[in-house]
């Protein structure tokens, strides 16, 4: 028994709009296959066994806070010359430089359109293989604690384990890290990113469920009612959802 995260799920007033940012900023395409706009691969939705992690843009009526999201996108770049030149693009489809305390160093720091930061980095070896995703990065108190949850919960690699990061990858070699790093400071306030999670064809959810509280997940209610997927917090507070298979 394994979930995967499937999607990276993102709040926002205008989801379509959003939606469009993102797809442009990743070179992929914009679907709507219901009431959310999916960011994925060009190619078509493909559920429910997608060939990536995509993006899944909801539409919420509240507009996000100025605190520092938890949970952001690193973008890779293949060269000096090539992160200069999205970091540019992104500006111009509607990016905006942000500050989060990040002092002099070599990636550049942006929001979109609705405020989400996100990371573009300088060319590195290590994500040389991602595709435009070089990882989705938690901020977390213990990454050794949510080493131990997340690597539990997933059937993805454990990479690396130390007091200041943890990370994982699919066990397929492919597509985005998943890191986990030490930064000051409980979280406070929901998040408007977070993971979405998967079952395999086949598997059972509701056991998938029952799994990840004996690791020690806890069930969030937000109001959402009788959903087909399930929200959940990790040991830390960090918010995301089980999905349907179906």
């Amino acid at each position: 028994m394994a979930l995967r995260p499937v999607q990276v799920n993102i709040k926002a007033l205008d989801d379509s709009a959003i939606g469009r940012f993102w797809a442009e900023a990743l070179g992929w395409s914009a679907y709507r296959p219901g009431v959310t706009t999916y960011v994925g691969p060009v190619g078509g939705f493909v559920w429910p066994d997608p060939v990536a992690v995509g993006i899944n843009v909801v539409p919420v009526p509240e507009p996000g806070t100025t605190t520092k999201n938890r949970v952001h996108l690193d973008l890779a770049t293949t060269s000096a010359a090539d992160q200069a030149e999205l970091v540019a693009r992104l500006e111009a489809l509607g990016a905006t430089p942000a500050d989060v305390g990040q002092g002099d160093v070599p990636w550049t720091v942006l929001a979109d359109p609705e405020g989400n930061e996100f990371c573009v980095l300088e060319p590195r070896e290590v994500y040389r293989d991602t595709g435009p995703i070089a990882a989705v990065v938690v901020d977390c108190e213990d990454p050794q604690a949510m080493a131990r949850f997340w690597g539990g919960a997933l059937d993805w690699t454990l990479h690396q384990v130390t007091d200041d990061q943890a990370v994982l990858r699919s066990a397929k070699g492919v597509g985005p890290y998943l890191e986990f790093l030490r930064r000051s400071g409980a979280k406070a306030v929901p998040d408007r990113v977070h993971l979405d999670l998967l079952p395999y064809p086949g598997d059972d959810k509701a056991a998938e469920v029952a799994r990840l509280r004996t690791l020690g997940a806890t069930d969030l209610d937000l109001g959402q009612g009788d959903v087909p997927w399930t929200c959940l917090v990790d040991p830390e507070g960090h918010e995301f959802c089980v999905l349907a298979p179906s």
